[in-house]
C-alpha cells in the first residue's frame, strides 16, 4: 500500500506562484507513473501534469506555467513529488491531487486546495 500526502495548498492572487509536494511512502522505483491530477467544483477530476520515465506530459493548460518533478527523500525509502505552479489563474481553482500508478495499482492522496483570486 502506497501512501501519498499533498500539501502545498492556499488562497493566492492570479500571477501568484506555488509549489505543491506529494511525501510518497515508497520510493520513485516503486512509484511507477506519477502524477497530479486536479478537480474543480462541478467539474471531472482531470490529469494536469505526469512523469513516466524520463518523459512528461502537461495538460494543455498549464503548458510552461507548470512542472511536475519528482525527488528521492534522503533516506532513499520515500519520495516526493512536485508541481511548480507559476502565473496562477483564477481558471487554475482546484483540488490537487496527487497519483501513483504502477501495474495494476493506483494510489491518490486525500488532495491540497488551491484558490487563485482574480
Amino acid at each position: 500500500q502506497v501512501q501519498l500526502v499533498e500539501s502545498g495548498g492556499g488562497l493566492v492572487q492570479a500571477g501568484a506562484s506555488l509549489r505543491l509536494s506529494c511525501a510518497a511512502s515508497t520510493s520513485i522505483l516503486n512509484l511507477g507513473i506519477v502524477g497530479w491530477f486536479r478537480q474543480a467544483p462541478g467539474k471531472e477530476r482531470e490529469l494536469v501534469a505526469e512523469i513516466a520515465g524520463d518523459a512528461t506530459e502537461y495538460a494543455e493548460s498549464v503548458k510552461g506555467r507548470f512542472t511536475i518533478s519528482r525527488d528521492n527523500a534522503r533516506d532513499n525509502v520515500k519520495a516526493f513529488i512536485y508541481l511548480q505552479m507559476y502565473n496562477l489563474k483564477p481558471e487554475d481553482t482546484a483540488v490537487y491531487y496527487c497519483n501513483s500508478k504502477r501495474f495494476s495499482n493506483v494510489y491518490w492522496g486525500q488532495g491540497t486546495e488551491v484558490t487563485v483570486s482574480s
